[in-house]
């Protein structure tokens, strides 16, 4: 289990995947890198948002920290990180 920077409130009304998000987020904030990325790994990542890491950390840095692809497989085709 991953640790939690998010009080019950904080958690209240949210999807699972925004969740997600917002654990990362959060232990970002606390400087626990370690977790944020553990949480990231978590998150259906929007096809538009992983193209802007692409084009902004590489391709190396979405595999490197395993981020979930789908959604840009789907939109992109499976080969958009090579492209």
């Amino acid at each position: 289990m991953l640790k939690s920077y998010l009080d019950d409130e904080e958690k209240r009304g949210l999807s699972q995947n925004a969740l997600y998000a917002a654990e990362s987020m959060a232990a970002d904030k606390a400087g626990d890198d370690e977790t944020a990325l553990a949480w990231l790994r978590k998150v259906d990542i929007p096809a538009h948002a992983l193209m802007a890491v692409k084009k902004t950390l590489g391709a190396d840095w979405i595999r490197r920290h395993g981020l979930k692809t789908e959604t840009a497989d789907r939109a992109y085709g499976p080969d958009w990180l090579d492209r």
